[in-house]
């Protein structure tokens, strides 16, 4: 596993208030696999909060991923549903809770926000 890969699971629990608003709850487990080797993570989420621990409990849901994969997703590099529309990445169960992870996932270096975008074009125009 890499590094970025380490620091993003380790920065889910400070980051969920900002980003699990809405009322989400159940387990996604991130299957990560390189060769022959899989590191299973458990991501449990509920309104506000994230727990993250590793095993190969059951869950609610289950993506699975490649490593280099998941490190350009965690730097911004890659996007998730992009990734499972290629079939890159695979996923089954509740819908809902992958869709609430991705908004963990960095967007691409120097990607803005287009209400920002919008707002400053109004003050251009004013």
């Amino acid at each position: 596993m890499t590094k970025a890969t380490e620091q993003f699971f380790a920065s889910l629990p400070a980051r969920a208030p900002e980003v699990l608003r809405t009322p989400v709850a159940g387990t996604l487990r991130i299957d990560l696999s390189e060769g022959h080797c899989t590191e299973h993570w458990l991501v449990r989420m509920r309104p506000g909060v994230a727990e993250v621990d590793q095993g190969a409990e059951s869950s609610d849901a289950t993506w699975y991923c490649g490593v280099d994969l998941f490190d350009r997703l965690v730097t911004g590099r890659a996007h998730a549903i992009a990734a499972v529309f290629r079939n890159e990445s695979t996923f089954r169960g509740n819908v809902v809770l992958f869709l609430a992870f991705r908004r963990f996932l960095p967007s691409a270096p120097a990607t803005r926000d287009p209400r920002e975008v919008a707002r400053e074009h109004a003050r251009w125009t004013r």
